[in-house]
């Protein structure tokens, strides 16, 4: 359904060129949730914008190609754009405050998405979005279609911004750390929320997330990105119980274990890099506790091994 193919997108800003997505290739199939996994700033959100053809200035598309239903998306006009997004291709952004216009009602910004792409009338789309409320579990609907969004609570408005993405059941939901900014409560419920309906739409899914917890309950595959690239895909199970590049191990080492005891947890050292000069080689050779002499001279080449597809000189052949 969606294929990414050496996708690029570079912000020219006055500090330099910060290459955000640096020739990232992935995959979802019809009805498949993918993970999109990685540390903040590692360039998930610039990939799902990017998806969705909103990259605004000084960010680029510079390279690549965005097939959806074989179609490039980089290469339709705005026009067509604009009636693929919301009805093909619809998006669950990270803070639901900022997202949802604060002078408009909820009613009016879930209705507008209705008229817009099945063309009801004022009647029609206010009961259908009377019923999307009441599918997403808030309560009362009536009355949220006439609030506006500072009235709501945080997990009300992330449920409001479900229905408005679902509204139209669209093929391909894009979902940006959708829990990011919940209690751990309403965290589980929206989780919850989102299992049922991804069951009951059977739309394809990329979820963008830092929580592993999260993949683990949601997710068939998974696809491992840092610093702009990916570097590891492979079905979920695969990932959790056999991760072969090293930042995956970090990442799941990272992870706090219940039937384990530890006087502090395991981190992984240094930070992202500086996306302006990233290091030569494989930009993950700073951190890594595997690095050869290679790693910080040669870009290492996306290889099969076993069910995972990963990107590092560990399974280079003799």
């Amino acid at each position: 359904m969606l294929r990414l193919n050496n996708l690029k997108t570079y912000f020219f800003t006055e500090e330099g060129v910060v290459r955000a997505v640096d020739g990232v290739s992935l995959s979802i199939g019809e009805g498949e949730t993918l993970g999109l996994v990685g540390e903040t700033g590692c360039g998930k959100t610039v990939t799902a914008l990017s998806i969705m053809r909103l990259i605004q200035e000084p960010g680029r598309i510079i390279a690549g190609e965005v097939f959806y239903n074989r179609e490039d998306l980089l290469r339709k006009s705005e026009e067509e754009m604009r009636r693929i997004r919301g009805r093909e291709i619809a998006m669950i952004f990270q803070d639901p405050l900022t997202s949802l216009n604060p002078v408009y009602t909820i009613g009016d910004q879930l209705t507008e998405v209705l008229r817009l792409h099945q063309k009801l009338d004022k009647k029609e789309a206010l009961r259908r979005a009377a019923e999307i409320l009441k599918l997403v579990n808030l309560p009362s609907p009536e009355k949220i279609l006439n609030q506006y969004p500072h009235e709501l609570s945080g997990g009300m408005r992330q449920r409001a911004m479900i229905a408005i993405a679902l509204s139209c059941a669209p093929r391909l939901l894009i979902a940006d750390e959708p829990t990011t900014a919940l209690d751990v409560t309403i965290q589980a419920q929206i989780l919850e929320l989102l299992k049922e309906l991804m069951q009951k739409f059977q739309s394809s899914v990329l979820l963008i997330t830092h929580n592993l917890g999260v993949v683990a309950e949601l997710c068939d595959r998974v696809a491992i990105m840092y610093a702009g690239n990916i570097v590891e895909s492979a079905d979920v199970n695969a990932i959790f119980k056999h991760p072969k590049h090293p930042y995956t191990m970090a990442l799941m080492n990272a992870i706090p274990k219940l039937h384990r005891e530890v006087e502090r947890l395991e981190v992984i050292s240094g930070s992202v890099p500086d996306l302006t000069a990233p290091p030569a080689g494989c930009k993950f050779h700073p951190r890594c506790e595997h690095a050869m002499p290679v790693c910080s001279e040669k870009v290492p080449v996306e290889k099969e091994i076993e069910e995972h597809r990963v990107a590092c000189h560990l399974y280079d052949a003799d």
